[in-house]
């Protein structure tokens, strides 16, 4: 009988709130989940987690000292990945931001370039536009990858000093010119002697992650790798 009641309030649950994939919006697909599996094996996976010298590293070859650096996924425009990181950035789904993160810590967990990570540091936001969001999407992603991969999350110690424009329509050299002084430090023996690994959601020049980066590798005995969920290489 408990078991036919329990059905009974799933079924009625379903249908007043009804939980349908954010790709093809089927209707059958684990509660946890926000894409179907069929939606997940379209993703336009890299499998740069475990290929070093792989596209993202190159980015940053001769502007900074990294360990390592991937991307998950590649972003086009028109693509459910697309759609996902708008519903991510613009339209308040925090939900999204902690799965992405999630396959990005199964990622994580599987390659072998990544295990001496020390802790995982979210890109940080300017607080006036963070504040306008609501969330820093960045720090969602790190939730979701900390939640598969057991490393600590480092929030709060490095800050973004200076509100600066989007960088979406900006030229590669604007780009590095418009995060010139951009952040800073906040408690350096937060991260001191660690590797850390720091987060966003797309890398694109690699400007913002960069400056970032520097800043970071500016305190004692640190060390840096980068791990994005989608780029534009």
């Amino acid at each position: 009988m408990k078991k036919i009641i329990s059905n009974i309030s799933s079924s009625i649950s379903h249908l007043l709130f009804p939980h349908n994939c954010l790709g093809c919006a089927t209707d059958v697909l684990n509660e946890e989940d926000l894409i179907c599996s069929r939606c997940v094996t379209e993703l336009p996976a890299t499998n740069y987690f475990k290929a070093a010298e792989n596209p993202i590293e190159k980015i940053f070859y001769g502007r900074i000292k990294i360990e390592n650096a991937a991307a998950g996924f590649y972003f086009t425009k028109q693509s459910l990945m697309q759609h996902l990181l708008q519903q991510l950035k613009y339209k308040g789904n925090k939900d999204v931001g902690i799965y992405l993160g999630k396959l990005i810590g199964y990622e994580l967990m599987h390659s072998k370039r990544f295990d001496d990570i020390d802790a995982l540091i979210p890109l940080p936001l300017n607080v006036k536009r963070e504040f306008k969001r609501g969330y820093n999407q960045s720090m969602l992603i790190c939730q979701g990858i900390a939640s598969v991969w057991q490393k600590p999350i480092i929030n709060g110690m490095v800050i973004r000093t200076v509100f600066t424009e989007t960088q979406t329509n900006k030229s590669r050299i604007n780009r590095w010119q418009n995060m010139d002084g951009v952040f800073a430090i906040d408690n350096t023996k937060a991260i001191a002697g660690k590797h850390i690994l720091l987060i966003d959601d797309v890398v694109t020049s690699g400007a913002t992650l960069e400056a970032c980066g520097h800043k970071i590798l500016e305190v004692a005995n640190t060390k840096l790798s980068i791990a994005t969920v989608t780029c534009t290489t």
